[in-house]
């Protein structure tokens, strides 16, 4: 497959993945398409080392960083059902509720466990391709999982719990 057409294909998990950093669904937009500016003109940058998708990844939040240096922190709050998408079947409203309460929670998570999280468990990489992307080692990768992970879980009321949707 080309790389523009590998690019274009993960488009939406860019999008995904910036609207849940940000809150903020124009400023995801405009972050993703900078990465995709900036991926398409050095495209042939890329060798082939790693997956393509950790490498545009790596350029997102690159970018991201840029930003938040560069800019100071916005007050602009985002309800947090709007940060992710409802699941198709209607939930039963306990389920609602604790769905709710997780989203909640990782909005307060410290920004690089979220972000390490959101990899894993919202875009489904493997722990070698988010390491690769938020240029970390594995093991760290893995102890901010671990971390964000038993957060959630205090602050969600489910410590010692496994079962669920922390993956």
């Amino acid at each position: 497959m080309p790389v523009l057409d590998e690019i274009e294909a993960e488009i939406p998990a860019l999008r995904r993945y910036a609207r849940a950093l940000l809150r903020d669904a124009d400023a995801a937009d405009d972050l993703v398409q900078d990465c995709l500016e900036r991926a398409v003109a050095r495209r042939r940058d890329w060798r082939g080392e790693g997956p393509l998708r950790a490498w545009l990844f790596r350029i997102l939040l690159n970018r991201l960083r840029d930003l938040q240096r560069r800019a100071p922190r916005p007050g602009h709050l985002v309800p947090v059902e709007d940060l992710y998408p409802e699941p198709g079947q209607p939930a039963a409203q306990e389920d609602h509720m604790a769905l709710s309460e997780v989203r909640a929670a990782m909005a307060r998570l410290p920004e690089d466990q979220r972000r390490a999280l959101l990899l894993v468990a919202l875009e489904g990489f493997s722990f070698d391709e988010a390491a690769l992307a938020l240029e970390i080692p594995k093991g760290t990768l893995m102890s901010r999982l671990a971390r964000a992970r038993e957060t959630l879980r205090e602050m969600t009321g489910r410590a010692g719990k496994t079962k669920g949707i922390l993956r």
